[in-house]
């Protein structure tokens, strides 16, 4: 299976004191407000990080379910957080935390199968960081 997919920045003034809009071709983000203090201070808008870290913890989430449906398992539940770090200029941690039910699993299989899934996800194949696991098995 191939497919592209397409997103879009655009951006007018300095680094500091400019604005931008980030938009997806999905519709989901259409115009979404980004700028120095969204992403570097607490004002309202999105950033390169939390996207980055949505992506990821989506991706890792699907990916574990199709590995836990090839091992014969469906999960109630999955849901995790993905912590991006940023530091000094660089993304230098992403830390994903997992909380799953999965029926008639062990907590040792769900480990096993959560680790290869942080492994081959896409996302997590695409970066150049530490990316590290905490889980919980419900």
């Amino acid at each position: 299976m191939k497919f592209t997919r397409k997103a879009k920045a655009q951006w007018a003034g300095t680094g500091k004191d400019g604005n931008g809009k980030i938009s997806m071709e999905s519709g989901v983000l259409d115009k979404s407000p980004y700028a120095f203090n969204t992403r570097f201070e607490q004002e309202p808008g999105t950033n390169p990080e939390e996207l980055l870290g949505a992506a990821h913890a989506g991706c890792f989430t699907m990916q574990l379910s199709f590995l836990l449906n090839e091992a014969g398992l469906t999960a109630t539940s999955l849901e995790t957080d993905a912590h991006v770090t940023f530091e000094n200029g660089t993304i230098t941690l992403i830390h994903l935390e997992l909380y799953g039910q999965v029926p008639d699993i062990t907590s040792e299989q769900f480990t096993e199968i959560a680790t290869k899934a942080k492994e081959v996800c896409p996302v997590s194949k695409a970066l150049d960081t530490e990316i590290t696991l905490a889980i919980t098995l419900k």
